[in-house]
């Protein structure tokens, strides 16, 4: 059963009569020499700005709508109907499903599990949202790209290690440990691609890798509170700041464009965890999960600009954006359902029953040209 609490917007018609927006052509980088085989950037001063709403590929515009929804705790993915708010399927997403992860190329949806010795992946076609065989990995926690595409990098959360894979044949070709960053997981570009900045979940601690080298450049030791646990990890769309939410500091820590220094602190809510940013690169959204809300930010400012309170309480967790960026999906992780809300007010449009321990849920099709991996960091 599904609770609808308000109007769902365009019919399944209505949205097929939309025209299809185009991604504009890609022109020279704004940000610089760009690392070798990363793609360029079609608008200076937005790294999204190929991800617009309705910026739909050719590759996907026929792909189906769904919502994938990974179940850590039943092992299983539930798929949600975005136009009825109906779970519609339910299929094995492999031992500790993470998150649901878009290839480089859009082409294969990626189910990422982590149980050790036991995770892997589990493809799934996004043409007919069907899944493929299980491909036993070593603890798929979360799964990024490299920025020309072609390799995987798996984040072997429990090791320590990066573990990179080819992408045509999916072995291993390389892989780097780094035991001073505990509970190694969510991670993003600079706009360049040339660094990363990854959390420590485990560790109160931020590291900075060179792409090309996997050296450690330097790291940060968290200053908001000393059993910090950082989350997400993202560039902000002028390329000139990563956010990263903190599940302990409950609130988002601010670092320059090439992460070599903090500048700053944001008070959310408790278990500040995820961050999405809205279609017009102007807002992120910030998912606090022990408060039951989503703090509303301006990026021009990076001040929060509003509060929205799931009603009756709930765990926002992590999503995305539907393709218009009318309607922000997250995974409520301790309450066993989905979370449907109007990026308009806030209202809280519907609460889906799904499985056990729902995370890192997908919709589907996005806006973009290629995907760096986890649930929605398109380009």
């Amino acid at each position: 059963m599904v609770l609808l609490l308000a109007g769902s917007g365009c019919t399944a018609a209505e949205e097929r009569r939309q025209p299809p927006r185009t991604p504009p052509a890609a022109s020279p980088s704004p940000f610089g020499p760009l690392v070798a085989g990363m793609p360029t950037y079609s608008r200076a001063g937005d790294v999204y700005a190929g991800a617009g709403a309705d910026m739909l590929a050719d590759q996907v515009r026929d792909d189906r709508a769904l919502v994938y929804v990974p179940n850590t705790q039943s092992n299983d993915v539930s798929v949600i109907d975005p136009n009825t708010y109906q779970v519609v399927e339910t299929f094995p997403g492999g031992p500790e499903p993470q998150h649901v992860v878009p290839s480089y190329d859009l082409r294969t949806l990626y189910v990422a599990s982590s149980k050790i010795p036991d995770g892997g992946l589990v493809p799934i076609d996004p043409r007919t949202g069907k899944p493929g065989e299980f491909r036993r990995l070593e603890d798929v926690y979360n799964l990024y790209f490299t920025p020309e595409g072609k390799q995987a990098i798996v984040v072997a959360e429990a090791y320590q290690r990066l573990d990179f894979y080819d992408l045509g044949s999916w072995e291993r070709v390389r892989s780097k440990r780094y035991p001073e960053c505990a509970g190694i997981n969510h991670m993003d570009y600079s706009a360049d691609g040339k660094i990363m900045l990854f959390s420590c979940e485990f560790a109160n601690r931020m590291i900075v890798l060179d792409t090309v080298s996997l050296d450690k450049l330097r790291e940060f030791t968290l200053t908001e509170t000393s059993d910090g646990m950082p989350q997400d990890t993202r560039l902000t769309p002028d390329g000139q700041h990563f956010l990263v939410a903190d599940m302990h500091a409950h609130g988002v820590y601010v670092f320059d464009a090439q992460a070599t220094r903090q500048t700053g602190f944001i008070p959310t809510g408790r278990g500040a965890h995820g961050i999405y940013f809205s279609r017009d690169s102007k807002l992120a959204y910030v998912t606090n999960r022990d408060a039951g809300s989503i703090t509303v930010l301006d990026l021009a400012t990076l001040k929060p600009t509003a509060t929205w309170k799931i009603p009756g309480g709930g765990s926002p967790d992590m999503g995305g954006l539907s393709a218009d960026g009318s309607k922000l999906w997250l995974s409520g992780r301790y309450h066993n359902e989905v979370y449907v809300i109007s990026t308009q007010d806030g209202k809280l449009l519907a609460r889906i029953p799904v499985g056990r321990g729902p995370h890192g849920l997908t919709i589907w099709p996005q806006p973009g040209r290629y995907s760096l991996g986890h649930t929605a960091n398109i380009r």
